[in-house]
């Protein structure tokens, strides 16, 4: 079967002020992660082993929120270096058989953004209408109730132009006009300056939001308040700001941009349940987005984290997939706490981070995985004087999930003071790549495994039914390969038997000290493990 790279590889999620610092001056670069490519993949087992690297955004910006207020999508923010730096990791990295995806940011731009700046200069700007302009009603309130994700009304008053503009997300981002098609086609001409340098693919931001109602009709108030903790903007749906009918026109003029190059790929952020995410695809044409985020498991929290719970939202997406579809899965990115935090209420975190990666890397699918994750990085506290997320201001801030990569016992990241506060450094790469029984070495045995594997690669995926509650098991079958994953999801052993029909002939890796091949089977708590069937 062909090789796909953006699906049957492993992808790695970058925060680049994070990764590592080149400079000494506390901020993570491209010529740091020019460094540490070796780390994730320099052709043996030494490395990590993933097939390719998606970098948060890397463009000019005032860093209103850190990068996704782009005032340039063709040039590298000085903090990260400059085109050629970026021409050069790009280079690095396909000679190590890593590709590189970049996140578009397409629903806004930064105020700053010269495009912005002509727009908002008067009523009469030839670029006016590349931004959501409206007047206020009679009242002088905003032209509707949209709240924006951050808090607050979703509408700035420009005193200048005696008009509102639209931001979905600070007033620092105003929203694009869309429905304007030179809007369309310059942001088309974005991605081709791209992939003509040699980008392989794009993780798409917010992609849902890029077309909104004509008519900006009130969104109504949302009836389920277990939502609001999550912020503000949770006190109403998104009916008309979000998911709208049209974007997916916006979504497929993208993929057909993309498609002038050869195996490029795109990712599109967009949220909902399955029956909506997978529209993304483009239906069983598949000419919409290669992949759309399937988000549960970054929502996963202790009470959560259950076998019942984790298959019904993997056997759901797999149901809503179009014809051919090909789904993904993430356990955490830079907006959400890290796994290990979500989940470990009574200390057993890291545990089931061992189930969690086994899962992960043997599902049918794309894995996502988000720095430091290999070797177990947790939140960090932040003190209140070094909190930075613009976020924080309106709700949950998200520092705590963007701490600089753990990369020895004084930490590894910069000569300089870093950004960020460490983590608990007694978690980091040297110690774990030195020791057999680490996280970070279960994620690479499973890794080089699965580049080898056509089972784990291109196979099918089958739950396995009538097994004691608290496990989740299915089977992944390529022809002759015939693969088990048996995971426990609680804290206590289980006992089982394996039915006839699933033929255990070895033990090939395991959360826990490998054991003998057999029917009759003793799963201690929080373990798992991947078997080979007759």
């Amino acid at each position: 079967m062909d090789y796909l790279w953006w699906k049957h590889g492993v992808i790695y999620q970058i925060y680049p002020r994070s990764f590592q610092d080149s400079d000494g001056d506390g901020i993570g670069d491209l010529q740091g992660v020019i460094d540490r490519l070796d780390y994730l993949n320099d052709g043996t087992e030494r490395s990590l082993g993933v097939d390719a690297i998606w970098f948060s955004p890397t463009f000019p910006s005032p860093m209103a929120d850190f990068g996704y207020d782009v005032s340039d999508y063709e040039d590298v923010h000085p903090d990260f270096g400059d085109l050629a730096t970026m021409d050069r990791l790009i280079a690095e990295a396909h000679k190590r058989g890593i590709r590189v995806i970049l996140d578009f940011v397409p629903n806004h731009s930064s105020s700053q953004h010269p495009w912005f700046i002509e727009s908002r200069s008067s009523k009469d700007s030839p670029k006016r209408d590349w931004y959501v302009w409206r007047d206020a009603k009679a009242e002088g309130s905003p032209p509707n109730n949209w709240l924006a994700a951050f808090g607050g009304p979703a509408w700035e008053w420009d005193q200048k132009t005696q008009q509102y503009y639209l931001h979905s997300f600070l007033v620092e981002q105003p929203d694009l006009n869309w429905r304007n098609p030179e809007v369309e086609a310059r942001m088309h001409d974005v991605l081709r300056f791209w992939m003509k340098r040699g980008v392989d693919g794009f993780r798409i931001d917010v992609m849902d939001r890029v077309i909104k109602d004509p008519d900006l009709r009130d969104n109504p108030p949302e009836p389920d308040r277990r939502w609001v903790r999550f912020g503000q903007a949770f006190l109403q749906r998104h009916v008309y700001d979000q998911n709208w009918p049209e974007v997916i026109d916006a979504v497929r003029e993208i993929r057909n941009v993309v498609d002038e190059f050869p195996e490029r790929m795109t990712v599109g952020e967009v949220f909902g349940p399955p029956e909506n995410i997978v529209r993304y695809y483009g239906g069983d044409d598949l000419d919409g987005l290669h992949l759309a985020f399937n988000f549960p498991f970054v929502r996963i929290w202790n009470d959560r984290w259950t076998a019942e719970n984790v298959r019904r939202h993997v056997d759901a997406f797999e149901a809503a997939l179009p014809s051919d579809g090909w789904p993904n899965h993430v356990f955490g990115n830079h907006d959400v706490d890290r796994f290990i935090s979500r989940v470990n209420g009574d200390g057993r975190g890291r545990e089931r981070a061992r189930v969690a990666a086994l899962m992960l890397l043997t599902l049918r699918g794309t894995p996502f995985v988000y720095y430091g994750e290999e070797i177990g990085m947790e939140n960090v506290a932040i003190p209140e004087d070094m909190l930075q997320d613009p976020a924080r201001k309106y709700g949950r801030g998200r520092d705590q999930e963007r701490t600089p990569m753990q990369w020895s016992r004084d930490g590894g990241f910069t000569s300089g003071a870093p950004w960020l506060p460490y983590g608990d450094l007694s978690r980091n790469v040297d110690d774990e790549r030195g020791d057999p029984a680490s996280l970070l070495s279960l994620y690479r045995r499973i890794i080089w495994f699965r580049r080898s594997s056509d089972a784990l690669r291109f196979g099918a995926y089958a739950p396995v039914d009538g097994l004691p509650a608290g496990l989740y098991a299915y089977t992944r079958i390529d022809g002759a390969g015939r693969l088990l994953t048996v995971l426990n999801f609680t804290n206590d052993p289980i006992s089982f038997e394996l039915p006839a029909s699933l033929r255990v002939t070895g033990t090939i890796i395991g959360t826990h000290d490998l054991a003998a091949p057999s029917q009759a089977i003793t799963l201690a708590g929080n373990e798992g493990r991947l078997l080979r069937l007759e």
